[in-house]
């Protein structure tokens, strides 16, 4: 079964290092949430908002030990008025057994006001451990 799997962080400035880190961190933590290996992924696009441009998030993907034939593509957001500001995205297709109730989305930083409720059920799911 193919699952999507949801993540989005924040950076505080348009800088290609932190684009990178975050990316990566993101990419990294989405894989691991859900118990995956990268020849598990199927796709991974990445949207940014538009006042991130100093850099390719999907390098950041590329350039992962063993992501390397992962597929990735990166997209900008609709510029909404009152959108989260450097904001990083990551659709992540995934094949799993998991149901998408036992999906761990996850959201770092600012993000995490994009969605409260994916969030803190994530975090929930760790307390339960």
């Amino acid at each position: 079964m193919v699952r999507g799997i949801r993540g989005a962080t924040c950076i505080t400035a348009d800088e290609e290092q932190q684009i990178m880190q975050e990316t990566a961190a993101l990419a990294r933590e989405m894989a691991e949430q859900n118990g995956l290996e990268p020849e598990e992924i199927v796709s991974v696009i990445i949207s940014t908002t538009t006042d991130i441009s100093s850099g390719f998030p999907a390098k950041a993907v590329r350039t992962m030990e063993g992501w390397e034939y992962v597929p990735v593509m990166c997209t900008h957001e609709m510029d909404v008025p009152g959108a989260l500001p450097l904001c990083i995205r990551l659709l992540m297709h995934a094949n799993t057994v998991k149901t998408q109730k036992e999906i761990k989305h996850v959201y770092r930083n600012e993000a995490v006001r994009l969605r409260p409720d994916l969030a803190g059920a994530a975090a929930e799911k760790e307390g339960a451990r």
